[in-house]
């Protein structure tokens, strides 16, 4: 069994600009690409992992999404792809759910087709419903305080005992 990251991205990876659908708006969060790097040094499989309401509620569509990925990817500058799978859950609030966070189904579907190890396993974002999907898929979290929320009010930090990281960088600097 292997070992692997699901990540956030805004918030996480690229600076939050709230529906973000123009590719040139991308910025890399500071660290970004280090954190990246030593994960996959270490042996960690890559996955996005990214609630994109925008696309439900209209105000851009998948191919936006894709073009702000890819444009992601070219700045971290570390091969594509880099991840071993991607998310976008494009339902806005009050919409059914498939897969947007906190829904575990995206993880718990790529523990088993990867044949991933839980226990080695971690959700790394900055909001109530990254620590959520974690949560109910039963593995571990970290939140990062690069995004728009401080993670420390949120209760779901105090209640699990959740650490909170600076940066991504700094969470994987703490991986082994």
């Amino acid at each position: 069994m292997s070992k692997a990251l699901f990540l956030d991205r805004d918030g996480t990876l690229i600076l939050d600009k709230v529906y973000l659908a123009d590719p040139a708006g991308v910025e890399l969060i500071p660290g970004a690409i280090e954190g990246l790097s030593r994960a996959r040094t270490l042996g960690y499989k890559l996955f996005l992992f990214t609630n994109q309401s925008g696309i439900g509620r209209g105000y851009h569509t998948l191919d936006d999404t894709l073009r702000v990925n890819a444009r992601m990817e070219e700045l971290l500058g570390l091969g594509s792809p880099l991840f071993a799978g991607v998310c976008i859950a494009p339902e806005a609030p009050g919409q059914p759910v498939v897969y947007r966070k906190p829904s575990p189904r995206y993880i718990l579907e790529k523990i088993e087709q990867h044949r991933l190890d839980p226990a080695q396993c971690w959700m790394v974002g900055d909001s109530a419903a990254d620590i959520g999907s974690a949560l109910a898929a039963r593995i571990n979290v970290a939140a990062v305080s690069t995004g728009k929320i401080d993670p420390s009010t949120l209760p779901e930090i105090a209640a699990h005992r959740i650490p909170i990281y600076p940066s991504f960088a700094e969470f994987a600097a703490t991986l082994t």
